[in-house]
């Protein structure tokens, strides 16, 4: 019989959905956490995960799993908490009566749309994985007009960082002057993948904004706005895309 995994406690109150690592930190320094009633001391106790039972001021008691989707406005970072200073994502949550939910992936700073988070840790794996994860579509403004070869050659994508990167479609929605829309679509998840991509052929993005994640599509929602998940748009994910 396979052993069971073990990882650090703060670690653990992260993936149960309790609260942030860096919470789960500060309180073990507290002393508020106990592992199978026992006080520790150390953020990196070994705890094996679903196993042993881990409480913070008591409570064992796991919240419902739970999915949120925020239509991010660009200029927030997509982090708990920034060390310099810059307003994050969670600004978008301010007086929300919600459990502790992690970014379900990143959108970068200047980047806007459709950014998920949750407090199912092996939910949010499943759609974060860089091979197996759902495809994710985006809208790109670009700094010139794209042709059909600038389209194939995104799709045949390029060696970046030690990694082939690649769009699995590309099309041109609309032009405009010396600019274009285009709509691509990742089939894996890379950091910056599309700025990363679209920087091998010369080309500058000016607006991106991701508008679907698998079944998911952002729709209607207005910016800086956020809406939970229902069971059936979560479930949907664990279907194959």
């Amino acid at each position: 019989m396979k052993s069971a995994t073990r990882h650090g406690v703060a670690r653990v109150i992260s993936k149960l959905g309790l609260g942030s690592r860096t919470q789960a930190v500060q309180w073990v320094r507290q002393g508020r956490v106990r592992v199978n009633g026992i006080l520790v001391s150390d953020a990196e106790f070994p705890v094996m995960y679903q196993l042993d039972i881990v409480t913070v001021d008591g409570q064992d008691d796991k919240p419902a799993r739970m999915a949120v989707m925020l239509n991010k406005p660009r200029g927030l970072v997509t982090t708990t908490k920034d060390e310099q200073g810059r307003e994050t994502v969670y600004s978008c949550f301010a007086g929300a009566s919600l459990p502790w939910l992690a970014p379900v992936g990143r959108l970068d700073k200047a980047s806007e749309g459709l950014l998920l988070f949750s407090n199912d840790s092996e939910w949010a794996a499943r759609i974060t994985d860089p091979t197996t994860g759902p495809h994710k579509k985006y809208r790109v403004q670009i700094d010139r007009v794209a042709d059909s070869s600038m389209l194939a050659a995104l799709m045949r994508g390029v060696q970046s960082q030690g990694e082939h990167i690649s769009a699995k479609s590309a099309r041109v929605l609309r032009t405009g002057g010396k600019t274009a829309w285009l709509e691509i679509v990742l089939a894996e998840g890379r950091n910056r993948q599309i700025r990363r991509l679209l920087a091998a052929f010369d080309v500058s993005v000016l607006r991106l904004v991701r508008v679907a994640i698998g079944p998911l599509v952002l729709g209607e929602l207005p910016k800086g706005r956020w809406r939970a998940l229902t069971d059936d748009e979560m479930n949907a994910f664990e279907l194959k895309q």
